[in-house]
């Protein structure tokens, strides 16, 4: 028993709440839109969890093999698992972990690909090449950021959409662009206090490439950036008087006190005391941005 758990952890269940909060956005977007089938959207949130914990668990395979695990100082939010480094488990088991979770994804995959249509067919080898690439290829190419932030941002939203309503459209795709800078953002800081192992490990992380200043001032753009493009979506409807966003999106605005806190925290990287408070201030923007998105939907097609 006490092995199971140790391998459920492999898949950093505690990150795995992102997921839960992608499946409410994308699954609140579509009943506004006029659909929404229970079972589904569960269904497509296992999906999506057991994906992200693949991606968890081969990152740490990974992550050992090349040596990084040796050096990173980890924290609450970063640096892996540490179950492989610190022998409570084996490398193949956590490459088992990842494989087994990866399958499990991909059934539940192919199942919705029947009920629903070929056109997720994309999507799913989009977000499989994210997964299985992103590790091992991707984190050596300059900004990799991009790549969990469509993986893991975008193409969620638009699947949870496309089960539940079995099409894609613009007004989706710009509802999901919020959570692919969200996600992008979350990787890119929490590379912060791994920046040395990093590049021992050769990866070309933006901190890496660019410095942790450029990498501190991309980060407080893209922040921002989120909030323009809610209040622009939702001046696009008040103008046209077509829903690009609903107004009550607005309330994701009151996460700004902890975006400040993460942005402040990207400037004060050398203490790491502060860093890792930034970290923390990071997180709960990020999810309760899109939950408060999601909110937003409910509120406007309730009231």
């Amino acid at each position: 028993m006490e092995k199971i758990v140790l391998l459920f952890k492999e898949t950093r269940p505690q990150f795995l709440t992102l997921s839960v909060v992608l499946a409410f956005l994308g699954t609140s977007i579509a009943w506004y839109y006029g659909s929404f089938h229970p079972g589904y959207a569960l269904l497509a949130g296992l999906g999506l969890a057991l994906t992200h914990g693949s991606v968890n668990a081969i990152n740490d395979y990974f992550d050992y093999r090349s040596g990084i695990d040796l050096h990173v100082t980890r924290t609450p939010f970063s640096g892996g698992s540490g179950l492989v480094p610190e022998g409570k488990i084996t490398l193949n088991q956590a490459l088992w972990v990842g494989i087994s979770t990866s399958l499990g994804a991909l059934i539940i995959g192919i199942f919705f690909v029947i009920v629903r249509g070929w056109l997720l067919i994309p999507l799913l080898v989009a977000a499989a090449l994210c997964l299985v690439l992103y590790t091992p290829v991707i984190l050596k190419t300059r900004w990799p950021e991009w790549s969990p932030g469509l993986g893991l941002g975008i193409l969620p939203i638009l699947g949870f959409y496309f089960v539940q309503t079995g099409e894609y459209t613009w007004t989706v795709l710009i509802a999901s662009i919020p959570s692919g800078i969200l996600v992008h953002n979350l990787l890119l800081l929490n590379e912060f206090p791994d920046v040395e192992a990093d590049r021992k490990g050769g990866r070309k992380t933006t901190p890496v490439v660019y410095g942790m200043e450029a990498a501190g001032r991309l980060f407080r753009i893209a922040t921002v950036s989120v909030y323009l493009w809610i209040i622009g979506c939702v001046l696009a409807t008040l103008v046209t008087g077509t829903v690009v966003m609903p107004v009550y999106s607005l309330i994701a605005l009151a996460t700004l006190p902890w975006a400040v806190k993460a942005m402040q925290g990207s400037r004060e990287y050398r203490d790491r005391d502060r860093l890792v408070q930034a970290l923390k201030s990071n997180v709960t923007f990020i999810l309760m941005t899109q939950v408060l998105l999601g909110v937003g939907y409910i509120l406007d097609k309730l009231l």
